[in-house]
């Protein structure tokens, strides 16, 4: 049997090094996929429209990017917290610029060249027409000509 030296710092000392580590990777999470921040979403179907609710409370609508292709929405920005401390006389005033960006995969495709939105109380919402899917077409076959089948005519589901 082996003999293990209890070395109750060991832990301790660890969890310390974890938890540096993780504050060096806080501080090098500068790019717009690791901001903290992600805007909330909500997805409607509607009969000829999808429509897109995104909450960015506080952002002026000039500093908001909006690109839509056929499968997705892409959502960009930046912000700028404030925060102001008056203590002994002094003001202090820390400014910290953010940036966010979120992606929306949508379910159908849409005409990404019809889209309208609406920015309002930091809610912005995008009418996503629903792109008109090809119908199933019926074909009648005629089973007793010499050509082989012959499709006669056309008609529409």
């Amino acid at each position: 049997m082996t003999l293990v030296r209890f070395n109750p710092l060991y832990e301790i000392n660890s969890l310390h090094r974890q938890m540096n580590r993780f504050i060096e990777d806080l501080a090098t999470w500068d790019s717009p996929e690791g901001s903290i921040f992600k805007p909330a979403v909500e997805l409607q179907d509607q009969d000829e429209n999808l429509t897109l609710r995104v909450s960015i409370p506080g952002i002026d609508k000039d500093n908001v990017d909006v690109s839509i292709t056929r499968e997705q929405v892409k959502i960009s920005g930046e912000f700028e917290k404030k925060s102001e401390n008056k203590s002994n006389g002094y003001y202090i005033r820390e400014l910290n610029y953010e940036q966010f960006e979120r992606t929306i995969n949508l379910p159908i495709p849409i005409k990404n060249d019809e889209v309208t939105a609406d920015y309002t109380d930091g809610v912005l919402v995008l009418t996503l027409p629903k792109l008109e899917e090809v119908k199933n077409k019926v074909f009648k076959v005629d089973l007793g000509s010499n050509d082989n089948n012959k499709v006669l005519n056309e008609e529409k589901a």
